[in-house]
């Protein structure tokens, strides 16, 4: 997948490769009934179960099974929890928040929840988890609010242990590591300055990517097919998810939105995440990719309304528990 992005290490604002690209056919929307103003769909798994996060002060975790089944799902005892990844047997990771108000990585199989905190840090995330259910990606930070200082990482299942992504990485300020396949490609984000950049990690070797025309871009998730989702900033401010086949981008912007975001996908190109409407309310979304040609000038990426702040509002999302707290 390092070679399929046209991006590749030189970060540029355009992208001219032309081939079959991804296209959106319609949107579905998500929204557990029990916050019907605050809906964000993380993940999704080989058999379509969705899981996310419904609320945001606290947070409570949710398994959706198709068509419209909700279940909590909530790490024991508590304060604030988010299900971010599912892999192809159900195991579960996120992040859940403890009545002192710290954040941690979890882990859930069969019902049975494992804190995962990287060692000697005192804020943890696990974002994303391979369908094998063998590795999990995250990040950590030895600051308690998780704010500054975040270290991209992955971890092994069962076995716990954590491999700094970071080390690799562009000198930066933040990274996160949101998403892992079965062959062990790493996507995820650093920050440097106020911006965002998108990354790649296939066996230890780094490519740095930008959505075409944007300033910001943050890789959340990726399926065995090395197809990656996530979301981009423009210069007039609007916010924009995305999906990448083959380093071939296109918008996912679904009707009614005034920002979106797409968390994950799964080998059947089924993408779920979330969009904010004219009213401020978060509403999971749902969608499914084709291969579909496009002219050679057409345009990949359409504008829209600005939406400025949200980036920035959209890296906090991940922090959402600790936020709660």
């Amino acid at each position: 997948m390092l070679k399929r992005h046209c991006l590749g290490l030189a970060i540029t604002s355009a992208c001219l490769a032309v081939a079959a690209a991804a296209h959106a056919a319609s949107f579905g929307t998500i929204i557990d009934p029990n916050n019907a103003a605050f809906t964000q769909a993380l993940g999704i798994n080989g058999s379509g179960t969705i899981v996310g996060q419904s609320g945001n002060a606290p947070a409570n975790g949710f398994i959706l099974t198709p068509p419209s089944s909700f279940t909590p799902q909530n790490f024991p005892g508590a304060t604030s929890t988010t299900v971010s990844g599912i892999a192809g047997l159900g195991a579960t990771v996120g992040s859940w928040v403890d009545g002192s108000g710290n954040n941690n990585g979890f882990y859930q199989a069969g019902g049975t929840f494992i804190t995962l905190d990287s060692p000697g840090t005192s804020f943890n995330q696990l974002l994303g988890i391979n369908q094998g259910g063998t590795i999990a990606a995250g990040y950590s930070s030895t600051n308690s609010t998780g704010a500054t200082g975040q270290q991209a990482f992955t971890v092994s299942i069962p076995g716990g242990l954590f491999t700094n992504i970071n080390a690799l990485l562009p000198s930066n300020t933040n990274s996160q590591a949101t998403g892992v396949n079965n062959s062990g490609t790493v996507v995820g984000f650093y920050q440097t300055g106020g911006n965002f950049t998108a990354f790649t990690d296939v066996g230890g070797t780094i490519t740095s990517l930008q959505a075409p025309g944007a300033v910001s871009t943050q890789a959340l998730g990726v399926n065995d097919l090395g197809q990656i989702v996530g979301d981009y900033l423009t210069s007039g401010g609007s916010i924009f998810g995305f999906v990448d086949i083959g380093g071939i981008f296109e918008t996912l912007d679904p009707p009614g939105a005034t920002s979106s975001t797409a968390d994950g996908i799964n080998d059947l190109g089924q993408i779920v995440g979330f969009y904010t409407d004219a009213n401020g309310n978060t509403i999971g979304f749902e969608t499914q990719i084709s291969e579909t040609p496009l002219p050679a000038a057409l345009p990949l990426f359409a504008t829209g309304l600005g939406a400025m702040g949200l980036f920035g509002w959209r890296r906090k999302r991940k922090n959402a528990a600790a936020v709660a707290a």
